[in-house]
């Protein structure tokens, strides 16, 4: 009777119920939460599900992430670069740059957006944060996902890393809450439901030699951006040239949900309560969010002065694409733009701030980088 009883005991104590914290507790509903936006609500759900399924792994069984756990080896690969690199292939096989080589000028709405980054430096700056960490912590003002993994990686910052992408992919989630109050508030009604003129036939000759040329410019100029900039400008080429289909097809399909997988559920795992529940953490997702709403802001307020520079031929509402998250803040603009004129079409004008921005923000990395002296 005896064994049975101390076989019980041990079953019993080997039980989540009996290691769980409170903490533990909050980041399985918090995870729950998550899963409810991205399944019935539909805000991203390739990147809450994965993102929120590591979360609550992770706090329903620790050991997961340590090392020797099967996440932990996926967050390696976050660590050491791959992962987000290997994102910035997959976007730039998917996207479209046309917008952006026919409209150059989308090139300075994408860098007003980027304002959000360096206020948010500042301002963990005076939070206490160190100068590496306020960096890492800033580059959520860009709603990128990968390069804020990277840079946090880069820089050292393992230890605020899951707070920082987390903040960033949620943010990215979101986009189409944060964003449309913010856009409305600095735009008037006649201002929404301007028109655009239609964009110009960008040749084949342009679109291959777009990214090459990117390639060269950035990155002799910031040699720490190949990583990501590289990359993307590869994975746009194989779309680009038309001679390599099948590369194309992996590299914004198969290879790119393969990373998404890795990548979201190695984020999420890094969220343990005893990672996640602290001050810093809120001082992080604060920041983060004060930083995506500057960005968007200041990526709207220069559309303002672009539509009053060109007598109304831009609609200031594809300023607030500027910022990285591909395609959803152009989507954004098409939708508030819509909601003024129904017969308002501005997605393709928001394309091009919104590649724009993906570049920017990698450069703003690269800044980063080289102020630090970091390779």
């Amino acid at each position: 009777m005896s064994t049975i009883i101390d076989t019980l005991e041990n079953l019993a104590g080997q039980t989540a119920f009996a290691q769980l914290t409170v903490g533990n507790y909050v980041m399985v509903a918090v995870a729950c939460g998550f899963l409810y936006l991205a399944i019935k609500k539909g805000y991203e759900p390739l990147l809450l599900v994965p993102i929120s399924f590591g979360m609550l792994l992770v706090n329903i069984y620790p050991p997961i992430m340590q090392d020797g756990g099967l996440l932990n080896y996926f967050f390696k690969l976050d660590e050491w670069a791959i992962l987000p690199s290997l994102i910035f292939l997959g976007v730039g096989a998917m996207t479209d740059f046309g917008p952006l080589i026919a409209n150059p000028k989308s090139f300075l709405l994408g860098a007003a957006a980027q304002f959000g980054i360096y206020a948010a430096y500042i301002g963990a700056m005076l939070l206490g944060f160190s100068d590496k960490a306020a960096a890492a912590i800033a580059i959520i003002g860009g709603a990128d996902g990968p390069t804020s993994i990277f840079l946090a990686g880069k820089l050292g910052q393992t230890a605020i890393m899951g707070p920082i992408a987390v903040a960033a992919y949620s943010y990215m989630s979101l986009v189409p809450i944060i964003q449309p109050p913010i856009m409305k508030l600095l735009t008037t009604e006649k201002e929404r439901k301007i028109k655009m003129e239609q964009l110009r036939p960008v040749s084949k000759l342009e679109r291959i030699l777009f990214p090459v040329i990117v390639t060269i410019v950035v990155c002799m100029i910031l040699p720490t951006t190949a990583p990501l900039v590289g990359m993307l400008m590869l994975g746009n080429l194989f779309k680009e040239s038309g001679v390599v289909r099948q590369l194309t097809e992996t590299a914004s399909n198969a290879l790119m949900y393969i990373v998404v997988i890795l990548l979201g559920t190695s984020v999420g795992a890094s969220t343990s309560a005893e990672a996640f529940l602290n001050w810093d953490t809120i001082k992080i997702v604060i920041l983060g969010l004060a930083a995506f709403c500057f960005g968007t802001a200041a990526g709207v307020i220069f559309g303002k002065i672009m539509c009053k520079a060109t007598k109304g031929k831009v609609n200031p509402l594809i300023g607030s694409a500027g910022v990285s998250a591909v395609p959803m803040a152009a989507r954004v603009s098409q939708k508030v733009g819509a909601e003024a004129d129904p017969t308002n079409f501005l997605l393709m004008h928001a394309m091009g701030p919104n590649v724009a921005g993906v570049i920017g923000t990698a450069v703003a990395a690269g800044t980063f980088m080289a102020i630090f002296g970091v390779k």
